[in-house]
This record gives structure tokens, C-alpha cells and sequence, in this order.
């Protein structure tokens, strides 16, 4: 029996997962590596890193389904978004992989953000102006670091990274590309102007191609150490944005995905390009026809973690996640009034606020750990709330929501999520979509299914979440509350941002 192989390659980890024929897994991988570090505001990876990880997912994975190399049909592999490897003449490289968390182009974006330039970008490369995409950390080498700008031959990202190293081809897909801030969403082709505006050269980049390209892996040590054999069809695939609503089966135009993992976002499929009117939304080509439309948060799993590792710290022993869940449950539905505002790493859609700043309001004596951890759950909440109001602004409100990424694992999170958006949520039968979706670029490449559309009615539902009707009245409140507080602190936000951004130099 063929068999298909996903690799998707995260933020903080890479994760495999083998599907027969069929779409069901066979087995499943993980390898870690450093979710990026440096100085303030700066997120790097070691490149090397990312091979280690995926060598090391991979043949967990094939272990795990049993299979021989020879039974891999194909293999697929996507990657996160936003991400940048500047590399010289040489190929070797210049900078780390610089991540979507890494905050150094804010001020270039800024430069442009509400200025008829900006907007122009935004219409044209369905990328709102913002420090998150790799134009601004483009503009922000040549401004602080001109000496690896003037050196820099070739900008890729981690998947194009990988990509190379198992095909010896540089090669990127539509929806990886159009994170960049430099390909043009319409016609599917990077964009002169941008690329001018930065004094780029489109040959610094990789060409471009749909998501069904078929590459092969070539004879090296690392395709051997990830248990693959050389020649095996490689179908270049798709961001793990879009293998997560694939994997979630919410391809249909009618079906949303909600994620949540280390970031978070809130989106949906259409056939045709969608931009909110003062640029709220992104929009990202898929292909020729398809495009990835939604919007995208900072703070998911990592304002958790943030938590976790205060509560860590303050009683001298490691906390869980599930401990800090659990410490949520133990207060109502409100926390007792205590809000958060949870933009620990600024924040993205729909305000697209990077000098946005986390706030815990509402505090009194009688308040403790347990009302810190069950508010900033039901904050990140309220982030896809404005998220779902957003969508509906331009027409995309779904009849269906699909969960998925972490979160998933948590039934107080899940009891909030759809008590504060007041809408069912459904879950996929595979919790880690965006491996699933990975491998089934690799049948539709194959032709094992037909096309996006018919690989994600293979995903079966598992089950589902239903609003609280006892909740929903008292997060309906909390929420005219938290959205009035956060208007009131935008000159704070400015503010803060500005001083703190002093104490850096």
C-alpha cells in the first residue's frame, strides 16, 4: 500500500505524519529545536537546526506507521510563515532564520502604515503593513545592518531552507511566498514595486510555483538520516497556514479554522481575493484559485507559557500547562472581573498593533493566581472574537468552525473559546492538522485525490464543543469592556513601547 508523508515545520518544533491512501495516519513524528532567541525584539533559529528537527520527526514518523522508504509514495513539506534567511553569494548564511515573532521591523513598517504607499502595498500583496512581514526586516538590513544587506544574494525562508537541502532546488510555493509582503496576490508574481521599494532584485528570490510543483529528493546523507530514498517525488505543498485548514477540513468556503498553538489565528478558503477596506484582514494566494483569508495573533500558547513561567519562577518549581489550566477552572466564568489583555509580543490582526502591551486590569486583594490564569485564557478568547467580527466585515462569516492546534488538548479552553464566540466548535478526528495537511499535498501531487477540495472531505469530525448559554451573557459584557479598554490605552501602548524601546540602546 502507498503511503504519504507530511512534514511540517513550526516555530518551535517540526512534526511528520504518514497517511495511507486513504487519509488515515499511520504514525506520527516530532523533533524540537530552539523556537528562536537574541537580543530584545530579535527571534532567531540556527538553520542547522530546522534539518535536525526534520530528520529527526521524519523517521520517528516512519518508524511509528512501520513502513519501508519504499512504501513512501511521496513526501510533502510545509513550513510557517514570515520567516527569513538571508544568504551571500556562496549560500551560506548570513543572518539565523529570522521568525514571525522577531519584532526589528517595526519601525520601517511604520514608516508606511496609513500612508497612501502602504495602502497601495496592502490592495496589492494582501499583506497589512507591519514589522511581521520580511519586507520590513528587509528595509530594517539595509537601514542597521547594511554590510549583510549589501552581501545578500539570496532571501529565503526555513521551508525553502529545507527544501534545498533534501532537493538541491530553491523553489517556493504561493502561500509561503505571499507572507513575504512581496508578491503580488492578484496576478501570483512578486511585485516590482515592492521589491523596488526595499532596492531588491526579483532574482534574489526564489522562483515561484503552485502548490502541486513536483521536486525529488536527491542522494545525500540527510535525506538517508530522515529514512527517505533519493528519487522519491516531493510535491512542494503548501504553508503550514493553509496545510492547518486542509488538515481541519475546512477548505469549503463555508468553514473556518480556529487555531491555537504557539500563535493563534482565525481563518477561511475562498476562490476569490478578499481585503477588508482599511486593511484589517490578510489575504494569501494558495493557488490560482484559492486564497488563505483571515487574520493571524501573537498571542496564543506563548502568552500561556509566559504565565506558566511566572508562576514558575514565583514558587520555585516547574508549573505545566495543565496545572495552570487547571488553576483556571478553579474561578467562574469572568474571573472575578479581572481582564487581560494579552499582547505580551505585541499584537497582529485585527489591529495589527505591534507596540500593543499585555495588561492584567481589574486587580483587587482578594484576587490571586487562579484569576490571572482563567483571564488571560478568556483573553486570548476575546481575540477571536474581534477576529470572527472581522471576517464577517468582509462577507466571510462561517457556517462552521473547525479547532485545532494545542488548545484543543484543553476542555476549559475549549468550553471558553466557544462560550465567547457563542458558536459551536468542531473537532477533527487528527489533532495535529498541519502535519495532516502536509501529506495530503503529497496525494493530491500524486493524484491519489483530486484536488484541495476532495482531500479535506477526508477529515473526519471527532467531536464537538457547544457554548455554555449560562457563559455567553457574562463574556457578551467582559467583551464591550475589554474593547473600550483597549481603545483607552492606545497613547499608553505608545507610550510604554517608546520607553522601553529607549532602554534598549
Amino acid at each position: 500500500m502507498s503511503m504519504f508523508l507530511g512534514i511540517d515545520l513550526g516555530t518551535g518544533s517540526c512534526k511528520a505524519a504518514v497517511l495511507d491512501g486513504e487519509g488515515r495516519v499511520c504514525g506520527a513524528g516530532q523533533g524540537t529545536y530552539p523556537a528562536g532567541e537574541g537580543p530584545r525584539r530579535w527571534n532567531e533559529q540556527p538553520p542547522e537546526a530546522l534539518l535536525e528537527g526534520m530528520v529527526q520527526a521524519s523517521r520517528q514518523a516512519l518508524m511509528a506507521a512501520r513502513v519501508s522508504a519504499r512504501q513512501i509514495e511521496a513526501v510533502s513539506v510545509g513550513g510557517a510563515m514570515h520567516s527569513l534567511l538571508v544568504l551571500d553569494g556562496s549560500e551560506r548564511p548570513l543572518t539565523g532564520v529570522i521568525t514571525w515573532a522577531d519584532g526589528r521591523g517595526a519601525h520601517q513598517a511604520g514608516q508606511y502604515r496609513g500612508t497612501p504607499q502602504g495602502v497601495a502595498l496592502y490592495q496589492r500583496t494582501g499583506c497589512p503593513v507591519h514589522g511581521m512581514y520580511p519586507l520590513y526586516k528587509i528595509l530594517w538590513l539595509r537601514d542597521e545592518q547594511p554590510g549583510v544587506f549589501a552581501q545578500a544574494a539570496r532571501y529565503v525562508t526555513a521551508k525553502e531552507y529545507v527544501l534545498h537541502a533534501l532537493t538541491g532546488e530553491w523553489v517556493v510555493d504561493y502561500s509561503i511566498a505571499a507572507g513575504h509582503g512581496l508578491m503580488d496576490t492578484h496576478t501570483l508574481r512578486w511585485d516590482a514595486e515592492a521589491l523596488a521599494l526595499a532596492g531588491l532584485r526579483e532574482e534574489q528570490f526564489s522562483p515561484l510555483a503552485p502548490p502541486q510543483y513536483l521536486l525529488k529528493l536527491k542522494d545525500t546523507p540527510l535525506v538517508a538520516q530522515a529514512g527517505l530514498l533519493p528519487g522519491t517525488p516531493l510535491v512542494l505543498g503548501c504553508s503550514d497556514a493553509v496545510n492547518s485548514s486542509l488538515g481541519a477540513g475546512a477548505v469549503l468556503p463555508n468553514r473556518a479554522t480556529l487555531m491555537v498553538g504557539t500563535s493563534g489565528a482565525l481563518r477561511v478558503v475562498a476562490r476569490r481575493p478578499i481585503l477588508h477596506p482599511r486593511g484589517k484582514n490578510w489575504c494569501y494566494a494558495i493557488d490560482s484559485n484559492h486564497w488563505l483569508v483571515g487574520g493571524a495573533i501573537n498571542n496564543g500558547g506563548v502568552a500561556l507559557d509566559w504565565l506558566r513561567g511566572v508562576f514558575s519562577r514565583a514558587g520555585g518549581a516547574k508549573v505545566t500547562f495543565d496545572a495552570v489550566a487547571a488553576l483556571a477552572g478553579e474561578v467562574p466564568p469572568g474571573a472575578g472581573g479581572v481582564l487581560c489583555l494579552p499582547f505580551f509580543a505585541g499584537e497582529r490582526s485585527p489591529n495589527w498593533n505591534l507596540n500593543a502591551r499585555g495588561v492584567f486590569f481589574g486587580l483587587a486583594l482578594e484576587h490571586g493566581p487562579a484569576h490571572l490564569a482563567r483571564a488571560l485564557l478568556e483573553g486570548v478568547a476575546f481575540r477571536f472574537r474581534s477576529l470572527a467580527e472581522m471576517l464577517a466585515e468582509v462577507g466571510c462569516e462561517p457556517a462552521e468552525i473547525r479547532a485545532s492546534g494545542g488548545f484543543i488538548y484543553s476542555p476549559l479552553w475549549l468550553e471558553i473559546m466557544a462560550s465567547v464566540l457563542n458558536r459551536q466548535l468542531f473537532l477533527p478526528e487528527w489533532g495535529e492538522t498541519s502535519s495532516w495537511g502536509a501529506a495530503a499535498w503529497a496525494m493530491i501531487g500524486m493524484g491519489a485525490v483530486a484536488d484541495l477540495e476532495s482531500a479535506g472531505q477526508l477529515v473526519q469530525v471527532n467531536g464537538q464543543v457547544a457554548p455554555d448559554p449560562a457563559q455567553v451573557p457574562v463574556y457578551d459584557h467582559l467583551y464591550a469592556l475589554y474593547t473600550r479598554l483597549y481603545e483607552n490605552l492606545l497613547p499608553s501602548f505608545e507610550d510604554v513601547a517608546r520607553f522601553q524601546q529607549s532602554t534598549e540602546r
